[in-house]
């Protein structure tokens, strides 16, 4: 019989790529989102999760054999994102119904749990790299530590398993996103070629010369899958990159022969996304306009203070993937192939020209 999944957040670039492979893999699949979207063979649920009533209404009846959480909501400080991202997840396990069997919920957070929050991001006493799972928490507060704490509870209440996944950054598609660095590349490029503007490295030394890795988001999640799937990666937290390790020298050059522009020579000084696009909404809405594009809103495409916060990053950072290996999960996703094959599909949809 085909298993019943829930994925929360099903309009994100997880949660999306999330629920096409298990449709793929022939999941019944419901999608959750404040504002769900269409989805080929996904059942679209409209709830805020801030909502504890509504989130249990939209969800009576449902039934799933697993339930991927893969949303949060930011704030304007670290002590408010505990308050409502780890309210979310509660609100959430509270009003699904009771499981009647086997169910496994799988929380996608990330490498903020080694490097702290935004807050405090990158800065104090850090572990070493490669970033280990059995490294544990930071002596800071954390919301990602908070939405843990709210599924171990969940769990022990009604007795379900569960995993929690840790990517890097995550290149994949989809429209209004905070955290979208490979979209916020392709629009800058973009604008550089559409202005002649240098396309410059906004981040830092460290992150220029230094080893980084990243998380495609069909590679997220085939992990999940596994971990919903495999008895032994229950009750177990994993780190998920794409496999290989690259420098941004070499990778800013690649991206910028995608799209037919000159990488700038980099010079050390750190000139954030933010800033040089801070003017270039009129300019996005008229190339929008001109080329025929889905959509000429410049900030629901990009979010250029996370990507700033990526690469402005003053440590090198790598990701160990051997506890989730010793496993078996053996799946590899090279990263410029991830950014390519996203690049095609933002011009194949018609989001860049």
């Amino acid at each position: 019989m085909a298993k019943t999944a829930l994925v929360v957040g099903a309009s994100g670039i997880v949660g999306s790529a999330t629920a096409a492979l298990l449709v793929e893999q022939g999941w019944t699949v419901h999608g959750l989102a404040r504002r769900p979207g269409a989805q080929p063979g996904v059942t679209p649920l409209a709830a805020d999760l801030q909502d504890p009533a509504g989130t249990a209404a939209a969800l009576q009846g449902v039934q799933p054999d697993a339930v991927f959480i893969t949303t949060w909501l930011r704030q304007d400080s670290e002590a408010e994102n505990i308050r409502v991202n780890s309210a979310m997840v509660r609100n959430l396990l509270d009003g699904l119904p009771k499981p009647s069997a086997p169910r496994h919920v799988a929380l996608v957070t990330g490498l903020k749990h080694y490097l702290g929050p935004f807050e405090s991001y990158g800065k104090g006493v850090l572990p070493q790299t490669p970033f280990r799972e059995e490294q544990g928490r930071l002596d800071v507060e954390n919301f990602y530590y908070a939405q843990e704490d709210e599924v171990f509870a969940a769990a022990a209440r009604d007795g379900f398993t569960w995993s929690v996944h840790r990517p890097h950054t995550v290149i994949g598609k989809a429209v209004g996103n905070a955290m979208n660095m490979g979209t916020t590349l392709a629009v800058y490029a973009t604008l550089c070629r559409e202005t002649g503007r240098p396309f410059v490295f906004p981040g830092s030394q460290a992150q220029w010369s230094g080893l980084t890795d990243m998380t495609d988001a069909g590679q997220l999640a085939r992990q999940l899958l596994w971990a919903t799937e495999t008895q032994a990666a229950h009750d177990e937290a994993f780190n998920i990159v794409n496999g290989d390790v690259f420098r941004w020298q070499w990778m800013w050059s690649r991206i910028a022969e995608w799209f037919g522009v000159e990488a700038a020579p980099f010079d050390g000084i750190v000139r954030p996304l933010e800033q040089q696009m801070a003017d270039d909404a009129p300019l996005w809405r008229t190339i929008a306009e001109r080329e025929g594009l889905a959509e000429p809103d410049l900030a629901r495409l990009a979010s250029p203070w996370h990507t700033d916060a990526d690469l402005g990053r003053p440590l090198e950072v790598v990701t160990d993937m051997s506890k989730s290996r010793r496993l078996g999960f053996m799946a590899y996703q090279p990263t410029d192939d991830a950014f390519f094959a996203l690049f095609e599909r933002l011009r194949d949809d018609r989001l860049i020209p």
